[in-house]
């Protein structure tokens, strides 16, 4: 006989999975992957090609964990570093169980997108098209999804693995509701990190791309692309402080002189600027030592770029 008594639900299952963020260069995608983890995992700036590796972000709640993966700006490398930027761009869609296409909505559609649509149209795998930047009016929106549709050739509400999300990374709209939209479509599964896991790249690496990010803030467009940063010595001081030697690298001497600044004044802004933002980060005081060399063509030189954590295969 029936008891009529209703059979108590388990716990719901949690789902895991991990999601690559993918657009051309300047689109907004460190700044949203910031934003959806709360905390600084990737470096941001107005440079495009700011993200050189891909840097993965772990949101971890009570639904499940999500691993991003932040890509470098899809574009057309000329020299070593570019194309091993490009390729972690085109390796970055493989193996992942979603994809966020980021474009900016306050831009006219460019080469690159049509480039990237032809890659992603054809997905087995979920795609979001994160509409970003609304917060500028969005004048160039409808562009974004009258290329999705000439490309797909369906309407937008016809189309099925590809969903459409106005969004702001900088100022935080929609961004919940992007979340909302990838929990839905992720795989249950077991976490790939520990709970408090916020990224996986690797202390110095960080560091590295914490100092660059601030020079490449001051210099803007006169030479942000011929800088790096390796990260010679971190080791402990006095009492919680930090040492941090690190080597600032520029392609000619020209550009030496920029980056040093009169009388050191450069060099010394941006140190401070990034010692702020590294004491913030590893949560204590950091002394940090910067100086600057000239190494031709280091974007160039394989065995360099290793030394800086690119891998090449």
């Amino acid at each position: 006989m029936a008891s009529g008594k209703k059979a108590e639900k388990g716990p719901k299952a949690l789902r895991a999975g991990f999601v690559a963020i993918v657009g051309r260069p300047n689109v907004g995608k460190s700044t949203l992957l910031n934003a959806i983890i709360g905390e600084k995992v990737a470096i941001v700036s107005p440079v495009p090609q700011t993200t050189r590796q891909n840097v993965k972000g772990v949101l971890t709640e009570e639904r499940g964990q999500v691993v991003f993966v932040d890509t470098p700006g899809w574009y057309q490398g000329r020299d070593q570093l570019g194309k091993f930027m490009s390729r972690s761009c085109a390796d970055a869609v493989h193996g992942v169980d979603a994809i966020i296409h980021l474009t900016d909505t306050s831009r006219p559609v460019g080469e690159e997108e049509y480039r990237i649509v032809e890659r992603l149209k054809g997905m087995k795998v979920p795609v979001i098209v994160g509409l970003n930047k609304i917060d500028l009016n969005g004048e160039h929106l409808g562009e974004y999804l009258a290329l999705w549709e000439d490309a797909r050739k369906e309407k937008v509400a016809e189309m099925k693995g590809v969903t459409f999300v106005p969004l702001s990374g900088l100022k935080g709209t929609q961004i919940e509701k992007l979340v909302d939209l990838i929990f839905d479509v992720l795989p249950e599964g077991d976490f790939y990190y520990e709970e408090d896991v916020i990224s996986d790249t690797p202390q110095k690496h960080l560091v590295a791309d914490i100092i660059r990010e601030k020079f490449f803030l001051l210099t803007r467009e006169e030479i942000p692309h011929s800088i790096a940063v390796v990260v010679e010595e971190m080791r402990p001081v006095k009492g919680k402080t930090l040492r941090i030697s690190a080597q600032v690298l520029v392609e000619r001497d020209s550009q030496k002189e920029i980056v040093i600044g009169k009388g050191g004044q450069f060099i010394k802004k941006a140190g401070t600027l990034a010692r702020a933002d590294l004491e913030s980060i590893l949560d204590g005081k950091v002394f940090l030592d910067l100086h600057v060399r000239t190494q031709k063509n280091w974007r160039d030189d394989q065995s360099m770029l290793a030394d800086m954590g690119y891998q090449f295969t």
